[in-house]
């Protein structure tokens, strides 16, 4: 199941550009998992996942 750390994530919004199936920036500045079934199969979903600066997402 696809997971964002609270702690580590900095809010860059690179993976609810990449993947905005699966994930939006909440009000407090930082990703959110909106729907993680549509992260399954997804490749875009592993590209956010692999592109957080942080390493914020696991999949």
């Amino acid at each position: 199941m696809v997971k964002v750390d609270k702690n580590k994530c900095i809010g860059c919004g690179l993976c609810a550009s990449v993947c905005p199936e699966v994930f939006e920036m909440g009000p407090d500045g930082k990703s959110h998992v909106k729907d993680a079934k549509a992260c399954k199969g997804n490749e875009k979903c592993k590209e956010a996942a692999e592109g957080c600066p942080v390493s914020a997402i696991t999949l």
